[in-house]
């Protein structure tokens, strides 16, 4: 793993790290109680900034995956790989805070109402999108059906959004990315978005941290098999 790498994560983590701690102080200590729900609302800043992350996670795999199978560079399925990785992490955030969510306001754990349902399929997609990965002997080939998955799997994004405004949910609707604009109070849009810059600061220096050693891991591998006269893809190198 490159020293750039290395510094560029840990000083996003870092900051990652301390605004996680300031919007818990929001959660606990600043921000105003929602009228209609109550405490239980404050999940929201948590559960709905990890949603957002998730999605702009998968968005990645999606891109990278797409130009991966044009060009065939070895760096856009690491980069595709390491942000599928976190799309993972946030989205089991999303699904763990949103049961505990609707168990109080909803008065049960789960219920498949469209946009959960949504979100639990978008997860087993990019299950999928591990598994596919390892499903022939062919690593090439592996890659590239995965890609297939990548790019699929975001396609439901959109949906998702929309989900809550076309069909029957019990799911609130939109509060901040609506035509005539955030819905929310001062001091919630601001705990709202410090908890989405905390969590895209720490997907992004997890992101590089695990970008960094996936590429040293296959340079690695490469090196092993140098002594045969395989050469390494662009951007394998260490």
């Amino acid at each position: 793993m490159s020293g750039k790498i290395r510094w560029s994560g840990a000083v996003l983590g870092i900051l990652g790290l301390a605004l996680v701690l300031v919007v818990h102080w929001q959660v606990f200590y600043w921000v105003s109680t929602e009228r209609t729900m109550g405490v239980v609302q404050r999940i929201f800043y948590i559960h709905v900034p990890a949603a957002w992350v998730a999605f702009m996670a998968f968005g990645i795999v999606a891109v990278c995956s797409a130009v991966y199978l044009w060009l065939e560079d070895e760096r856009l399925d690491m980069a595709a790989l390491a942000a599928a990785e976190g799309g993972m992490l946030f989205t089991s955030i999303v699904l763990l805070t949103g049961p505990l969510w609707g168990r109080v306001a909803w008065g049960t754990w789960w219920t498949w109402e469209p946009r959960l349902t949504l979100t639990l399929l978008l997860f087993f997609i990019y299950l999928g999108y591990f598994l596919v990965r390892s499903s022939t002997e062919n690593s090439e080939r592996g890659k590239r059906f995965a890609a297939v998955v990548g790019i699929v799997g975001a396609l439901e994004i959109p949906l998702i959004h929309v989900s809550v405004q076309f069909f029957r949910s019990l799911h609130p609707e939109p509060v901040v990315m609506t035509p005539e604009g955030p819905s929310l109070p001062g001091d919630m849009l601001t705990t709202l978005f410090t908890g989405l810059a905390a969590f895209t600061l720490l997907f992004l220096a997890f992101f590089l941290f695990r970008y960094g050693l996936e590429r040293m891991k296959r340079a690695l591998a490469h090196r092993q098999l140098a002594g045969d006269g395989v050469p390494l893809p662009e951007g394998v190198s260490s």
